[in-house]
């Protein structure tokens, strides 16, 4: 059985905080010879991206804290920051979503088969994967609503891909998907982002200070690519960790409030995967 042993990806019964966590580790593992290259692109992108932003903010290496006395270039980059970090994890979950699926099922989905365009639904994924990523920015602008946003978003591109709702519904159905058992999906997934971001600071900014401990060259001089090299290591664990953790909480979700374990225990044998999935219309 699928569900049977310690290291089953996804378990078909809903899960603690605990074990989704540990499933979405799992997950990682098993996908990392797609996920964690493709993330260093993106995050490579991404800081390409936040360069000239922080030249106005005068933020400096390696935390990027920013001068305060430029509070405007700051809150911006601040936000844009923020809408790049949920794009990345929104297209990143797009083989996670697919990966998650198939652990569900019982079976292993190699980096070929999350390649192939086939059912993929790239077309959607990328323009609500922007979508995601400016919402989340334009919160960001408003501060506190940056929270909001970001923990009800999680299940865009996964109703896409897993559930194959129409690219219109999904937002809407990634919201309603969040709110439910009290926000129950929501607060995990702002639960993650906390412990990864925790995570990041701590080997980001340490690393950095650790290599000019050790005195083989002039860290001053080399602060800047130094320090964009450790974020894109950390980030191109941290992204794809995120987003193994929203494709089994949005399945773990769905088995908690829909019965999808149910339906699924309950299938003809033969019946297509992404039917078996899919949501009804």
């Amino acid at each position: 059985m699928p569900d049977v042993g310690p290291t089953t990806v996804l378990p078909r019964r809903p899960l603690t905080v605990g074990e989704l966590l540990d499933s979405a580790v799992l997950l990682l593992r098993g996908q990392a010879r797609l996920l964690v290259p493709l993330a260093v692109l993106l995050a490579v992108g991404e800081q390409l991206l936040l360069h000239p932003l922080r030249l106005l903010a005068d933020a400096r290496p390696p935390e990027w804290w920013p001068d305060l006395d430029r509070l405007g270039w700051a809150w911006l980059l601040l936000a844009v920051g923020a809408g790049t970090e949920a794009l990345i994890i929104a297209v990143l979950g797009n083989p996670a979503a697919r990966g998650a699926a198939a652990a569900l099922l019982g079976r292993r989905s190699g980096p070929r088969e999350l390649v192939r365009p086939d059912q993929a639904r790239w077309g959607a994924t990328l323009p609500a994967a922007a979508a995601v990523g400016l919402t989340v920015c334009l919160a960001g602008l408003a501060g506190p609503a940056w929270f909001v946003a970001y923990g009800l978003l999680g299940a865009v591109v996964p109703a896409l891909v897993v559930d194959r709702v129409p690219a219109h519904r999904a937002p809407r159905r990634a919201l309603a998907l969040a709110v439910r058992a009290g926000g129950r999906a929501a607060g995990i997934r702002l639960l993650g982002y906390l412990g990864w971001w925790l995570i990041r600071l701590g080997i980001g900014v340490g690393a950095y200070h650790g290599l000019g401990l050790l005195g083989l060259f002039d860290l001053s001089a080399w602060a800047l690519p130094v320090a964009t090299a450790t974020w894109v290591g950390v980030n191109a664990l941290a992204y794809p960790a995120l987003a193994c953790l929203d494709a089994v909480l949005h399945l773990e979700t769905r088995m908690r409030t829909e019965g999808l374990d149910i339906r699924l225990a309950r299938a003809p044998a033969g019946a297509p995967e992404p039917a078996l999935l899919a949501v009804p219309r």
